[in-house]
């Protein structure tokens, strides 16, 4: 469908009806007054053909997407809206006699964002607008946290989420090849498959419990024979849903000569390789203290300088599983191509590691600042030990010192157990048995000290951070990362986000970069206000604190 290119100014009609409305302002109306249109054709007319009748214009469905977001509408209520509120006709440029349009061209304009894999653009087209009126630069403070999101689906255990595929499966190939079905089930597979499979339906014995998993077990091997047979139509075996089936049925089931068996829960993937649902394959289960979830978790990066509005700058979504130390280097090179790199990026320690450190500051200029983890060995944690700060070591020499004055006589490139290189530096026997301090320096009886070292400029980069993190400017410029908190808040609690609406990863990260588009949104409204920032709340108990 061809693409018109003219914006199209604030019809007369409109805006005078709209300032008679609203006499001392809207959002919306501030919104198109100072900031003009956010969102330009131009800016998704690859998205859309060339040939046909002109579509609705994409900058529109930009906008009301993100405004859609901002007050936390379904489909229904956006088009709604568009359809008889005086500001969002502003805001839209349209007539009041303008009919709107039909909701389902929100979900379809979705679908082209994710099939152009343009999601992004809501986020980075409001960026750029940010930037060329100057409420936005680089280089200065920027800070990351995450939060969990749920998929839009329900938790299923084992036995509940093999049946719902085994389901899932039969009612895909249902609609495409419903005469070939037929012949390959038996009656009895209507009476265990017609139905959703649910935890109050299930048998309570753990034997019928098994039983019930090996028969659907073997149901699903003789449909998964007749689906790979020669003369099944190869359409079928190109179904999601069948992948799912059969990835699942390899993750939950073994079979032998005498047929198919129920994994054992120690004998099974882990989460992070796990399928949790044959509805969303992409979620995972996961756990952070005491917070236990099936879905995805959530990173929002976002400026912190005392000057100009606070806006999100990036956002990533990760499955559940995922660690947030994985995500640092994604999200700075991501900033960095947005023309948006922090001088600082404070981080939780999730975020921080020793090679994350250098590497930042190498590659990309950015100081990483974020609490990194203590020295987890016996003699550090004890407190009165002999710990590898007690040591000099000689990088050039590739030597090391002991406190009592003795050098190492081993020096090698080593492989710690996740993979990572070190160095393994020993001590000779001899000097170590006799030492009068060898109960503060290793509990082996026979052999010497061994220390295992980061390479030079990690090692280097670690212990500084301990030592700066002991201070009190670490304390003063990290206490900025709380801020951040406040965003979450207001993602999750005012614009719904802690429930994903859609269902996949791609999905969810386009509903959070449009919530992450509407927070924008509204602080730069709110800043056009002069409106002052919001202060950290505090309980009236709290404040009569001394």
């Amino acid at each position: 469908m061809l693409v018109e290119k003219m914006i199209a100014p604030v019809p007369e009609t409109t805006e005078a009806v709209a300032r008679a409305a609203f006499p001392k302002g809207n959002r919306y109306m501030t919104m198109r007054d100072e900031l003009g249109n956010i969102y330009k054709d131009d800016d998704y007319a690859d998205l859309f053909s060339n040939l046909g009748q002109p579509a609705l214009r994409p900058w529109r469905l930009a906008l009301v997407t993100v405004m859609q977001y901002a007050e936390n509408l379904t489909d229904r209520q956006a088009a709604e809206a568009v359809r008889a509120r005086i500001d969002w006709k502003y805001a839209l440029s349209l007539e009041l006699t303008d009919p709107g349009f039909d909701f389902s061209v929100l979900s379809e304009f979705r679908k082209r964002l994710l099939e152009g894999e343009a999601e992004e653009r809501l986020l980075k087209v409001m960026l750029e607008k940010f930037q060329a009126r100057g409420l936005l630069k680089a280089r200065g403070r920027q800070r990351t946290d995450a939060t969990h999101v749920q998929a839009a689906i329900r938790c299923l255990n084992r036995l509940e989420m093999v049946g719902e595929t085994l389901r899932h499966a039969l009612n895909e190939i249902a609609g495409v090849a419903p005469e070939w079905l037929l012949e390959q089930v038996t009656p009895e597979w209507f009476d265990r498959y017609s139905k959703r499979f649910e935890a109050y339906r299930l048998p309570k014995k753990e034997k019928e419990q098994l039983a019930l998993a090996e028969t659907i077990g073997q149901d699903g091997y003789h449909l998964l024979a007749c689906l790979y047979a020669s003369d099944a139509p190869r359409e079928l075996r190109r179904l999601s849903a069948v992948e799912i089936l059969r990835q699942v049925w390899v993750q939950n089931y073994y079979s032998d000569p005498e047929g198919p068996h129920w994994r054992d829960k120690d004998n099974i993937p882990p989460p992070t390789k796990r399928i949790s649902s044959p509805y969303d394959p992409q979620a995972r289960y996961s756990v952070k203290r005491e917070v236990f979830w099936l879905g995805y978790k959530a990173h929002f990066t976002e400026t912190c300088d005392a000057e100009g509005p606070i806006l999100i700058t990036h956002v990533e979504t990760t499955p559940a599983t995922e660690q947030d130390v994985c995500t640092t280097e994604r999200i700075q090179q991501a900033l960095v191509e947005k023309d948006l790199p922090p001088c600082e990026h404070i981080t939780d320690a999730g975020y921080v590691s020793s090679d994350l450190i250098v590497e930042s500051q190498m590659q990309h200029d950015i100081e990483l600042l974020g609490p990194v983890g203590r020295d987890q060995s016996w003699q550090a944690l004890a407190g009165e030990g002999f710990d590898q700060t007690h040591f000099t070591i000689d990088w050039e020499a590739q030597t090391a010192t002991c406190p009592q004055g003795r050098t190492s006589t081993a020096w090698y490139p080593h492989l710690n157990t996740l993979g990572d290189d070190t160095i393994r530096v020993r001590f000779h026997p001899a000097d170590c048995q006799p030492c009068p301090a060898r109960a503060k320096c290793t509990r082996s009886k026979s052999a010497g000290r061994t220390l295992t070292l980061l390479p030079k400029t990690r090692c280097l980069a670690l212990q500084a951070a301990r030592d700066y993190q002991k201070t009190q400017d670490f304390k003063t410029r990290y206490a900025t990362r709380a801020g951040v908190e406040g965003t979450i808040s207001q993602a999750v609690h005012t614009l719904h986000m802690r429930r994903a609406r859609y269902i996949g990863l791609a999905k969810t990260h386009l509903q959070h970069l449009a919530t992450a588009a509407a927070i924008n949104l509204s602080r730069a409204i709110a800043w056009l206000w002069e409106v002052p920032r919001a202060q950290t709340t505090k309980s009236r108990f709290a404040t009569l604190a001394p």
